[in-house]
């Protein structure tokens, strides 16, 4: 089986936080879909008819917009995602999406909140795996 990715690991945290980061942030977020949602880890949320994955990340983005926006952040960009044209066309994904923070400090105050944490086993429920990749504004050297 492939290896999926889901969840932070501990060395790609300090990672992050070691790159020093002072600014804004946007986190880019390569997403797929289980074709049914699994709320195994997370029952309390359960809808009482199974829904697909792509349903179950939208419920975890109706949940987690109001603390986004509470905390300074953004959706920037949403789209339906294919295969690469350039990169291993066995890989697709289903949903990008661009999510901006003004700070390294307002993403981790975002991401740890507890009323957003109630809802992430929507997310859990929804993926089938996932890529997560900081990154910075930068200015090209001309």
């Amino acid at each position: 089986m492939t290896e999926r990715y889901l969840d932070v690991s501990p060395e790609a945290g300090a990672a992050l936080f070691a790159r020093n980061i002072s600014g804004a942030v946007t986190m880019l977020n390569l997403l797929r879909f289980r074709e049914v949602a699994d709320y195994s880890a997370h029952p309390e949320l359960m809808p009482d008819e199974p829904i697909s994955g792509a349903a179950a990340y939208q419920k975890y983005i109706d949940h987690t917009l109001p603390f986004l926006k509470e905390s300074g952040g953004e959706l920037v960009f949403l789209g339906k995602g294919g295969q690469y044209l350039i990169g291993p066309q066995d890989e697709q994904w289903d949903l990008v999406m661009l999510v901006r923070q003004n700070s390294l400090a307002d993403f981790m105050a975002f991401s740890s909140n507890e009323e957003y944490l109630a809802g992430i086993g929507h997310r859990t429920a929804a993926l089938e795996d996932s890529r997560l990749l900081p990154i910075v504004e930068s200015k090209m050297a001309t």
